[in-house]
């Protein structure tokens, strides 16, 4: 017998994600008050933030020998229970110091959960010969979302965050009893070559172009997740509620825009399909640079979720249809290379913040947009379902062992 609902195996997929984004999910909204109560400024909580991605891409570069011995479903369905309860730990930190020292195993599980998650994806798509994968990251977005907005919620009605983090360990708990209790991974996929990427993987220039694309989606994603709540609160003294808000919004828009990026991007030139979200992450950043009110600064986050969304997805195919080296290297790659954004974004932008303002935090984008745009061609103009599929989502579901959800990898 097994506990919770019967569901089908890409609907298992779709819950996994939803509940660990939501398990993950609840602290931004909450940053602001967690800066408040130890009275720190933004650089300093931007380097106690770097705790986490420290933690994931040690997880996703070591953890993936010992995750097969231990068994995906048991190690699923105790470490995304575990990753709320981590969180409801560090924000108990009195400090800087140790509220890094407390998300660094945080930040282990993470990228334990981001291995088995987007293998099993791989693996369902593989068994259903169709793609999930960018419907499945819709799902993480989408819990992100319900975060963001139960985060809002409980900051309005004055809950602090280390009850509301604490509420939300049962809410993970009980989901992964209802909606995975029956999980069974699925059966593991043979890719066609025996190549194996290796733990750091040497990048081409090539690659580095492809690198370059990614960068801007990567940095502006990651301060749209971690300093919206912060900007909403310092540049308009909006409530908890606006400030939480805003960070489901950029998860909302960016869900839709995932949910149906697959559909969209086979009628149309990766390169091309590029440039629109580049063009619509400009605009978002332009609007939140230079807002004169809450609701402009809103859509500006709501039109950074839609430009960063796909941008990694297309990047990775691009580079597992290069024939220069195996397609699992070149994606390995691409992807530990372009990681390092999520290390070096927290302490920037922070550092940027305290001695420009938080306005130029995101104003450093502009820069990264130009840069993607002018790299956009490396893309390839022909649309992926004109390309042997088997090649890349060989390549891709090698990558995924690697890289966390929140890049927006397809």
């Amino acid at each position: 017998m097994t506990l919770g609902l019967s569901l089908s195996p890409q609907h298992r997929v779709y819950a996994g994600f939803a509940i660990y984004s939501f398990a993950m999910g609840n602290i931004f909204p909450r940053l602001p008050d967690i800066k408040h109560a130890m009275g720190i400024e933004d650089g300093t909580l931007g380097l106690s933030l770097i705790g986490t991605p420290i933690g994931t891409l040690t997880a996703l570069t070591l953890a993936t020998p010992l995750l097969e011995r231990v068994g995906f479903r048991r190690a699923l369905l105790a470490l995304i229970p575990l990753v709320a309860l981590a969180y409801a730990i560090a924000v108990h930190a009195r400090g800087p110091l140790a509220l890094f020292l407390m998300l660094f195993p945080v930040g282990l599980m993470i990228g334990s959960v981001e291995i088995m998650l987007n293998v099993e994806a791989d693996r369902t798509e593989f068994l259903l010969k169709r793609r999930i994968m960018n419907r499945a990251h819709s799902f993480w977005s989408m819990g992100f979302f319900g975060a963001g907005l139960f985060g809002a919620a409980l900051g309005h009605l004055g809950v602090s965050p280390q009850l509301h983090l604490a509420i939300v360990v049962p809410m993970v708990a009980i989901s992964m009893a209802l909606f995975l209790g029956g999980y069974q991974p699925a059966p593991a996929r043979f890719a066609s070559t025996g190549d194996k990427a290796p733990t750091f993987a040497r990048p081409t220039l090539p690659i580095l172009v492809l690198v370059a694309v990614t960068l801007s989606a990567m940095l502006m994603e990651g301060a749209s997740i971690d300093w919206s709540a912060i900007y909403m609160r310092t540049v308009f003294d909006a409530g908890p509620f606006v400030a939480g808000f805003t960070v489901a919004l950029f998860a909302f828009s960016q869900a839709t825009t995932r949910f149906f990026a697959d559909s969209f991007v086979d009628r149309h030139s990766p390169s091309g399909v590029a440039r629109v979200l580049l063009a619509c992450m400009a605009a978002g950043v332009f609007m939140v640079f230079l807002s004169p009110s809450p609701l402009l600064s809103m859509l500006g986050f709501a039109l950074l979720g839609i430009g960063t969304s796909a941008l990694f997805p297309l990047a990775i195919s691009a580079a597992a249809q290069r024939t220069d080296r195996p397609a699992a290297i070149n994606v390995a790659a691409l992807s530990q290379i372009s990681f390092v954004a999520f290390l070096l974004g927290p302490p920037l932008l922070g550092f940027v913040s305290d001695h420009w303002g938080i306005r130029s935090a995101f104003g450093i984008g502009i820069p990264f947009i130009a840069l993607s745009l002018l790299t956009a061609g490396a893309l390839g103009r022909r649309a992926p379902s004109e390309k042997p599929a088997a090649t890349s989502n060989e390549a891709s579901g090698l990558a995924r062992r690697k890289i966390p959800a929140r890049t927006g990898e397809a």
